[in-house]
């Protein structure tokens, strides 16, 4: 049931991360639910479900996560030389960076950007996953498959485009008795400013015709955390970022939890606009997809 509760925890998050504000619960499964969190102590509830047990249990304040350290974010330091020379200063810089250090969970890996460090094409994710961390690769799980499938409609290969993530570890959480994460949350203001000077120079190094946004997180990473309120607002035309076009769109994972054409479509319509101004050759039958 600990596993259930949680899973429904992370989907509840990612929702939210995506803009979506309200989700419909028929009264079976209200029901359900009321059930099963009515069966747990308050401090054993996690904190996202709590709305649905009854009045009279009041809230416990979650566990903390570890903190980043309210210090100046770093100072990239890149050599000259080539584009490799210069991506893998910045590898090494991370690598080195002891709240990284700190933040990387025993066993796991820090995360950088990959593929081509001449891509016209910049996809920048949130952060890290439980199977991203494992492998030191951004988008290597099932949004990441999915996202490769996407990148495979528009004509390219993932080895043709360029994909990061704002954060280089995956956010923490309590973790269960057998000492695994189970679940994400959004990263942090904090955490999200101490990353981004990294994701800042891989962009200086690529140097991209455009990025691409994938979610909510993301888009307020690089547009700021209060230049709009939800996804909705903002998805779907362009931005400006330090003078390079920024598409948001919505996050693969949207696709994954919404498997409908309707969901499948906002997010392709959004990937034309970036064909079309990076002038890849764009065919009827892509222009007809999901619809």
């Amino acid at each position: 049931m600990r596993n259930a509760l949680n899973a429904l925890t992370d989907e509840l998050r990612r929702l939210k991360a995506s803009g979506v504000e309200r989700v419909a619960v028929s009264d079976e499964g209200l029901a359900a639910l009321r059930r099963a969190v009515g069966s747990r102590p308050p401090a054993a509830v996690p904190a996202a479900l709590r709305i649905a047990a009854p009045a009279a249990a009041p809230p416990a304040a979650p566990p903390a996560a570890v903190k980043v350290p309210a210090t100046p974010p770093p100072v990239v330091q890149m050599p000259e030389g080539d584009k490799a020379a210069r991506w893998e200063a910045v590898r090494r810089q991370v690598l080195d960076d002891p709240v990284c250090r700190a933040k990387v969970g025993t066993g796991k890996k820090a995360v950088l950007g990959v593929g081509s460090l001449d891509a016209a094409i910049m996809f920048v994710g949130e952060a890290p996953g439980a199977e991203e961390e494992v492998q030191g690769e951004p988008f290597v799980g099932p949004a990441g498959q999915l996202l490769n499938r996407m990148i495979s409609g528009m004509g390219l290969a993932r080895a043709d485009v360029y994909i990061g993530n704002i954060m280089n570890w995956r956010p923490d959480l309590p973790v269960g008795p057998a000492g695994v994460q189970t679940g994400n949350r959004p990263p942090t203001e904090r955490e999200m400013a101490h990353c981004l000077p990294y994701l800042q120079a891989q962009v200086e190094i690529v140097n991209p015709q455009l990025l691409v946004a994938l979610g909510a997180t993301a888009a307020k990473g690089l547009l700021g955390s209060r230049s709009f309120g939800t996804l909705g607002e903002v998805r779907g035309r362009w931005h400006d970022l330090g003078g390079r076009p920024l598409m948001v769109t919505y996050h693969p994972s949207y696709i994954l939890r919404n498997p409908t054409n309707r969901t499948k479509r906002l997010i392709w319509e959004d990937l034309l606009k970036v064909m079309e101004r990076v002038k890849l050759p764009i065919s009827e039958k892509q222009r007809g997809f999901f619809l």
